[in-house]
């Protein structure tokens, strides 16, 4: 599976934004997807993942974040909504394989996209 993140750019406060992950691959339905973020100085996060149908967010983000994805064109959505600049970061996808591991090991990652957060 190979990800391609887009959709990032800078945006002022209160705004929105839909970040897309386009992935190669014939099995994209079966794999998790998640979503992840890394701001200046910090670790890389999980910000929220769908699988099964299912989605699960952290607690910071509910309300805030929602994640989608469409199989048939192997796409999955985060919409972000009242953007604030604490949200700025480099926005990661990443797939989770089915199984055991499902939404806890991720094996294979997009390359980033920066959403900036102006206030």
């Amino acid at each position: 599976v190979q990800l391609q993140a887009s959709g990032g750019g800078l945006v002022q406060a209160g705004g929105s934004l839909r970040l897309s992950c386009a992935a190669s691959g014939r099995t994209f339905s079966s794999y998790g997807m998640g979503w992840f973020r890394q701001a200046p100085g910090k670790e890389r996060e999980f910000v929220g993942g769908i699988s099964g149908g299912r989605q699960s967010y952290i607690d910071s983000v509910k309300g805030q974040f929602t994640i989608s994805r469409d199989n048939s064109e192997n796409i999955v959505y985060l919409q972000i909504n009242s953007l604030k600049p604490e949200d700025t970061a480099i926005y990661y996808c990443a797939a989770s394989p089915p199984g055991i591991a499902n939404m806890i090991t991720w094996d294979y990652w997009g390359q980033g996209t920066q959403v900036t957060v102006s206030s």
